[in-house]
């Protein structure tokens, strides 16, 4: 009975601590008079923050360099999204606990999934195709829109200019990816770049899957180094948000030099404290493939 008598206890006081920071956000949220944007992570945040400008309050969900495959939502991140207008995110398939947490939305806020209207891909990580970043950001600039419609000409204004960088950007990587020695991306890291690759011609093989969970194991390792000594490549590719242990090794077995792939949804610190653009980062990527795959302009 006291066991009883304390539990209960103990989740009425739970209660009450979520209900305090409810209302305290709400009424912070309120004072600013702007429209509440929660992304899930550094993808949508970075392409919601260039369409909303000033216009909206946009933070991020997830920490900078957190995995976004099995991040686990904590009470904090429950209160966010619950007081959030717009809560965006990639998609259930990238983010599979999005589907636990979308319940915590107020009844009048919007849930985006900014993936829905891309096409077709084995890969979730759809942002490394330009064609799909046009739906992606719509979804976006369409829910700013409806929450505020007094700044429906910023937001079109923002997606305008958006889209155009994204027509750039597809110039530039078709034209610098067009001729090179090599067009295989050897890459020390998870299958994040096949749509990329798709795109512009490039073959891929990466040493894991579409996420960063599971071991890696010996025999893939040793198949990878095997590539790489065939293929003759002087460089090999690695993710500079994770442990370069394994990229070392790789590189001690080959001879190869390393160069640095941003996958986007993980970022330093600094690059998510700098606010570092989508089209930013994937300029480094084109910058880096260049050089690896040793393309000639």
């Amino acid at each position: 009975m006291k066991k009883t008598l304390f539990l209960l206890i103990i989740l009425l006081a739970a209660g009450a601590v979520f209900l305090s920071l409810t209302r305290k956000q709400k009424s912070q949220d309120a004072s600013n008079g702007q429209v509440k944007v929660i992304a899930s992570g550094y993808v949508p945040y970075t392409v919601a923050k260039q369409i909303a400008g000033d216009a909206a309050d946009v933070s991020m969900l997830l920490p900078a360099n957190a995995e976004p495959h099995s991040f686990e939502p904590t009470p904090g991140a429950i209160v966010s999204v619950h007081n959030a207008d717009v809560f965006v995110y990639v998609s259930p398939r990238l983010e599979p606990w999005v589907t636990d947490i979308l319940p915590s939305l107020d009844k009048n806020a919007l849930a985006v999934d900014a993936a829905a209207s891309a096409k077709p891909s084995k890969d979730p990580h759809i942002w490394m195709d330009f064609d799909n970043m046009i739906p992606f950001a719509q979804a976006i600039a369409q829910a700013l829109t409806q929450k505020d419609p007094a700044h429906q000409e910023q937001y079109a204004a923002n997606l305008k200019a958006f889209n155009s960088q994204l027509e750039e950007l597809d110039r530039q990587f078709a034209r610098g990816l067009e001729n090179c020695k090599y067009r295989r991306i050897m890459h020390v890291g998870h299958l994040a770049f096949g749509n990329l690759a798709s795109r512009y011609g490039l073959e891929l093989t990466a040493l894991a899957g579409t996420s960063h969970d599971g071991e890696h194991s010996v025999k893939r390792l040793a198949q990878v180094v095997d590539l790489i000594k065939k293929s003759g490549t002087p460089y090999v590719f690695t993710e500079p948000a994770l442990s370069q242990n394994l990229a070392g090794v790789l590189a001690q077995e080959t001879g190869a030099k390393l160069l640095p792939l941003y996958t986007v949804e993980h970022v330093s610190v600094q690059d998510a404290q700098d606010n570092v653009s989508y089209a930013e980062l994937m300029r480094r990527n084109l910058t880096s493939l260049q050089r690896g795959l040793e393309c000639q302009l």
